[in-house]
Order: C-alpha cells, then sequence, then structure tokens
C-alpha cells in the first residue's frame, strides 16, 4: 500500500441528526466506528477527506429525480446548520472537504486529482447511505484503480436489508470488506 485514504461520506446534520429531513435512522450507530477510524488516520497523519453535499438554496444543482424532495423538504443546503459536517467528526486543519452535488464523491469533483497527486492509492470507505453515495463512490474508485476497502461496520443505509445487499454487490467486485477494528492492521502491514 502506497498512500491510503480515508474517505467519510455525508456525515451532515441533515442526514444524521433526529428530527432532520433525510436521517438516516443508522447513522447514530456508526459515528463511533467512524470516530476510531478517523482518530486512527489522525494518529498517523494519512489523509482524510471529508465528503459532503451541498446544494444551492433554490435548488437548481440538485438531481432531477429529486426536484419535488427538494422543494418539499430542502436539504443540505449551501450556508445552513444542516450542509455542516456533524460536530463529533469535525475536520481539523489540514483535512480535506470535498463538496457534491451527485451521489459519487468523484462526479464533478477533485478528489481524484488531489489523490492521485498525492500518490493516495488505497481508500478507506465510511459515511452514508450505502445503497447510494457509498456504492457509487466505491464504484467509481474501483473504475479508478483504487484498491477499496469498504468499513462494514461504519457505513449503513435507511434500509437494512438493502444495506447488506448492496455490501454483498461491493464484495463481489473485489471490495474488501472489513471492519473499524482491522483498518490498524491492513494500515501497517
Amino acid at each position: 500500500m502506497k498512500k491510503p485514504a480515508l474517505l467519510i461520506i455525508d456525515m451532515q446534520n441533515d442526514f444524521v441528526r433526529h428530527g432532520a429531513p433525510l436521517k438516516v435512522e443508522e447513522a447514530d450507530r456508526i459515528t463511533g466506528n467512524i470516530r476510531s477510524v478517523l482518530a486512527l488516520f489522525r494518529e498517523e497523519h494519512l489523509p482524510i477527506f471529508h465528503i459532503i453535499r451541498v446544494h444551492r438554496r433554490d435548488g437548481s444543482d440538485v438531481e432531477l429525480f429529486r426536484h419535488d424532495l427538494f422543494r418539499r423538504l430542502p436539504f443540505a443546503v449551501e450556508g445552513t446548520k444542516g450542509a455542516e459536517i456533524i460536530s463529533e467528526l469535525e475536520p481539523y486543519e489540514g483535512e480535506f472537504i470535498i463538496r457534491k452535488t451527485r451521489m459519487s464523491a468523484f462526479m464533478h469533483t477533485d478528489l481524484d486529482l488531489v489523490l492521485r497527486t498525492m500518490g493516495a492509492d488505497t481508500l478507506f470507505v465510511t459515511g452514508i447511505q450505502t445503497p447510494n453515495c457509498i456504492r457509487t463512490t466505491v464504484f467509481d474508485a474501483c473504475a479508478l484503480n483504487y484498491q477499496v476497502y469498504l468499513i462494514e461496520d461504519a457505513v449503513t443505509a435507511k434500509n437494512q436489508e438493502i444495506h447488506r445487499s448492496n455490501c454483498l454487490d461491493m464484495a463481489s467486485i473485489g471490495v474488501g470488506m472489513i471492519r473499524s477494528s482491522e483498518v490498524r492492521r491492513i494500515l501497517i502491514s
């Protein structure tokens, strides 16, 4: 492994906090595991990327299939508390924040450019939600020739059956499926 990097996807108030417009019920359950992986990457001085979804107030950059939802229930609106990263995972200076408007962290962002510039070849993926932003980011990472580890106890979805099915599907294409307790061993091997 040349240089690993950590991706923390969509751990924002509008998706995690109680009463949030698009609350993922299981998000609270994985926050502690993400924190432990985040602490390890900080301890090892490895690159950390906070991937966040941020939209214009008028919704002009929201996917067409989500326009009605956004009109009824605006989410991740630029400049609002809801678009902010949850306080438990607040970025430190020097950590990267990648803003996206689509599910994949690679689509129309500079994530790939920054990763390649720093020589990263391996991604550890955490966050929400498995069938959408996690899956599209993982598939794009695989297509771009990154080695990918999905930290199973640090990702989740609104529906656990769909979550498990997506994890199995990602494993079937060669994504490494690990637990947060295994990350240290993999980093030092």
